[in-house]
């Protein structure tokens, strides 16, 4: 039993000793999922940046966590049709879907070579905000005769929102110096993204590409 401890004490030390810090930055191209109300969706740019641990945890093999700021979203044509009294009303809003989240990827890397490796592993989300921002034009039809508006807008729609959000992350990385390495990420939603969900709707889902830098303090 001392031998036990003894070496889980040697592991844990070495363990200690052996991981690293660092920081990372770097562009998000970001997408939401298709549904029945977006037209011509299209990738957003965005930002993300945090901090991130890395520990060996077997010969070639490493765990890195990390906490980061996220920018996700989508840039779309979002159309709703509806009716109120003797009119029909058909809203048509033009912009972005800004969607800011606290992540925390766990990746699970092989390190193909000292400078060179592959990931992948979940990705954790808290939603932090949730905004649409553009013009909103509203055609209202009564019989015969349609007027039209257009007005800027800038929706909180975070309360609408599911605050947590789960993905999986596949990338890879490469180190030019023992510090300084570019980082490549895909990351896939697999939760919708709204809280409530309209029976027979599709789910949105959050889906992102990031490419950035990373650097190990050591």
């Amino acid at each position: 039993m001392k031998k036990l401890f003894l070496s889980a004490a040697i592991a844990l030390s070495s363990l200690a000793i052996a991981q690293t810090f660092g920081i990372k930055a770097g562009m998000n191209v970001s997408s939401l999922s298709k549904d029945a109300s977006m037209d011509d969706a299209k990738s957003k740019i965005g930002f993300n940046g945090g901090l991130f641990m890395n520990a060996p945890i077997a010969e070639n093999f490493s765990i890195q966590p990390e906490l980061i700021y996220t920018q996700y979203g989508n840039k779309a044509t979002t159309t709703n049709s509806y009716t109120t009294g003797t009119s029909s009303v058909v809203e048509k809003t033009t912009g972005s879907t800004n969607l800011d989240y606290i992540a925390l990827p766990v990746m699970f890397q092989y390190n193909a070579t000292p400078q060179f490796y592959l990931e992948a592993g979940p990705e954790f989300g808290l939603l932090m905000s949730g905004k649409v921002k553009g013009d909103r034009t509203v055609a209202t039809t009564t019989g015969a005769t349609t007027t039209t508006s257009t007005s800027a807008v800038s929706t909180d729609i975070k309360d609408n929102l599911n605050t947590f959000n789960f993905g999986v992350g596949l990338g890879a990385g490469y180190y030019f110096t023992p510090n300084l390495g570019l980082t490549a990420r895909y990351v896939a939603g697999l939760t919708d993204i709204a809280k409530d969900r309209p029976s027979g709707s599709d789910a949105v889902k959050n889906n992102v590409f990031q490419v950035g830098l990373a650097y190990k303090f050591k």
